[in-house]
């Protein structure tokens, strides 16, 4: 087999690297520059172009050690070709393909198939072996049209600006964030954004991304109008002191577990918008279909109804332990395997 889990990652024996190892190692493939994925430590890392600039930024100093291939473009380390391919996720994530000996696997890392403005968008690679993640891999989980969730955003957004109210709308500082302002309108009001989000952001920017102008929120802090505004900020916000000096706030949450009953509730937020950027159910089948692959593994997420609903189709699949995390929400987690999910949904049953 091209690759084995090990202690410290996915690693091939053949090439003598790892693939998103989760403790510092010599040579390192990264997927994308989520933190499950980029370690520190390790002494070089090979990312795709488009990643590049972000993954050195959360390196700092271990950034010294990384290099960068473009899209499609192969390097040969100990014979081993491997190359990279658009993945949906983020700005610069990757699948990453290997081949030796014409046998060939790919590691999916996170991927969405949905196309975004933010990324380039996924395609599939034909291979022999797949990795995917399962993060959403339930039947319950259905994305909604990207362009009704950002018109139920906006108007939210509206209503609560014709209220008198600050709008935060939270979602993750690397990705999510970004796409959350790619899709507002700014017609509505001034766009703040936490110094979490601005830091990645003006990566974005930087990598030739068009986003909405935006300012620093502490910079907006003292106008005495901020009334009206969005504030796109990192989950770790609500119910901190740093929220409290924006006075009168509606709160909503923008996630795919937003699709679990129950989970604005736990989150304690105002309104929930279901926006992922991993693959829901139907998209992860497809998107196993569209390799080829005969044999599937799959970690990170709701991997059991996947190896089920897999091999009844007649692949080889396996669930794989990995470190990685994925769009992490322990209790909708709970909750889906529990009170929100039907027995149908929880034995895997095909999509309607």
């Amino acid at each position: 087999m091209l690759l084995r889990t090990t202690d410290r990652g996915l690693y091939c024996d053949a090439g003598d690297f790892y693939i998103d190892p989760w403790s510092p190692v010599e040579r390192a493939v990264v997927t994308h520059a989520h933190g499950d994925h980029l370690t520190w430590g390790c002494e070089s890392y090979l990312v795709s172009e488009p990643g590049a600039a972000i993954s050195r930024e959360r390196l700092g100093a271990w950034g010294r050690g990384l290099s960068s291939l473009p899209y499609g473009e192969t390097r040969t380390i100990n014979g081993v070709q491997i190359s990279l391919h658009p993945a949906g996720h983020i700005l610069g994530s990757a699948q990453v393909r290997i081949e030796h000996h014409g046998e060939v696997w790919v590691v999916s890392g996170d991927y969405k198939t949905d196309a975004d403005p933010t990324c380039t968008p996924w395609e599939p690679v034909r291979c022999h072996t797949f990795i995917t993640e399962s993060t959403f891999g339930l039947p319950i989980y259905r994305w909604p049209a990207q362009q009704e969730v950002f018109a139920r955003i906006n108007a939210w957004w509206r209503a609560n600006a014709a209220n008198g109210a600050v709008s935060l709308l939270c979602g993750y500082a690397l990705g999510k964030a970004q796409r959350l302002l790619a899709g507002l309108d700014p017609t509505i009001g001034p766009i703040l954004t936490h110094g979490a989000v601005e830091r990645m952001t003006s990566l974005y920017r930087a990598g030739g991304i068009a986003l909405p102008v935006t300012r620093h929120a502490s910079d907006a802090l003292r106008d005495t109008q901020i009334t009206g505004a969005m504030l796109i900020a990192p989950p770790s916000v609500l119910g901190s002191p740093w929220l409290r000096r924006f006075g009168d706030v509606r709160t909503a949450f923008a996630s795919g577990w937003m699709q679990v009953r129950g989970a604005r509730r736990r989150r304690s937020v105002d309104a929930g918008f279901t926006l992922s950027d991993h693959v829901d159910w139907p998209q992860l089948l497809g998107a196993v279909s569209a390799t080829g692959a005969e044999r599937v593994w799959v970690t990170h997420g709701f991997t059991g109804p996947v190896v089920r609903w897999l091999t009844e189709q007649g692949l080889d699949a396996r669930a794989i332990a990995t470190r990685w995390e994925g769009e992490r929400d322990d209790a909708a987690v709970d909750a889906a395997e529990t009170d929100d999910a039907t027995p149908a949904d929880a034995d895997g049953a095909a999509p309607a």
